[in-house]
């Protein structure tokens, strides 16, 4: 069958096609996404302003016109940080609801990391043993360990690096102490996660998914996106704390010139590079690899169980 995934992000909302069918791996058909950035369209009572619903069904009605232009069976719609953290998420939802038919499900922080977790599971397979992943979205850090398909713990923080751009980054180029505030809060909020994982024992494979660190891992020679999915990619701690003082010198601008960083995505990622090597750091972790396969790609491996249960 071809079933959609729409997934109504911090930073996008993004449609992605599959055909699939049980026991199969889902092969994409079709891309559409569209840059919202909701997790900076919050009113100063953290609330999801009028003119941001608005432009949200709008994108969602679109997305709804490529599904059935490419003959989605069966649409799997669900939000992540940026409507679950709005002080308006169940009038928002409503409206999304009203206007467009689409009743969106709104994923806890741990059910990101788990369903995060168990796309790259199902990608790596039971060779890589204990597994670490990462994960920086536009509103929230995901981070989930474990042997199995279902973590052994994970945990969802507040740190993704369209929420840290917009709280703790105003200026551009950033001020020097803003950015030494945010790196001592990130660090802060890690730490505190950092015994959940470490009595479990060391990982034998640790992995990274998401936007953010794909552009890091291009930054420091990874190979574009364009040679495919099985080319493999790393990132280096080594690397990536070489890249964080130049990236912190540079306006939005002038990071969007960098190989791989795209322009909508330029602004935030100083935001997302102190993440990542704030957890790579306190976790140990020398070195990790760029996963294909994320949250979406769990979503549908999950309803493809699901369907063969049937």
């Amino acid at each position: 069958m071809r079933l959609g995934v729409l997934d109504v992000g911090s930073n996008t909302v993004h449609l992605l096609v599959v055909d699939a069918h049980p026991g199969a791996c889902p092969l994409p058909a079709h891309s559409h996404k569209v840059e919202l950035r909701l997790a900076q369209l919050l009113d100063g009572s953290g609330a999801i302003g009028p003119d941001g619903v608005d432009r949200l069904i709008a994108v969602v009605q679109e997305a709804l016109r490529a599904a059935e232009d490419k003959g989605v069976e069966e649409l799997l719609p669900f939000a992540t940080s940026a409507v679950r953290d709005a002080d308006n998420a169940d009038e928002v939802l409503a409206r999304v609801r009203e206007d467009t038919g689409v009743e969106l499900q709104v994923l806890s922080g741990a059910e990101e990391a788990r369903l995060t977790f168990l796309a790259a599971r199902r990608w790596y397979g039971w060779s890589a043993g204990k597994l670490l992943v990462v994960d920086i979205g536009g509103g929230s850090l995901e981070i989930a360990y474990g042997m199995d398909e279902e973590p052994d713990t994970a945990v969802s923080l507040p740190l993704g690096a369209g929420r840290l751009t917009a709280g703790w980054l105003p200026a551009d180029p950033p001020e020097v102490d803003d950015v030494r505030a945010l790196r001592r809060h990130v660090r802060t909020e890690i730490a505190r996660t950092v015994g959940d994982f470490s009595r479990l024992g060391a990982p034998d494979h640790v992995v990274a998914t998401s936007k953010t660190f794909k552009q890091l891992a291009r930054l420091s020679g990874a190979a574009r996106s364009a040679e495919g999915l099985y080319v493999q990619r790393e990132l280096k701690r080594e690397s990536l704390e070489a890249w964080v003082p130049r990236l912190a010198a540079m306006t939005a601008a002038e990071r969007a010139e960098l190989p791989g960083v795209s322009e909508a995505r330029a602004g935030q990622l100083l935001a997302g590079a102190l993440v990542a090597e704030g957890a790579m750091d306190l976790f140990g972790i020398e070195r990790l690899e760029i996963c294909p396969w994320a949250l979406r790609e769990g979503v549908i491996l999950r309803r493809l169980d699901h369907m063969g249960e049937g």
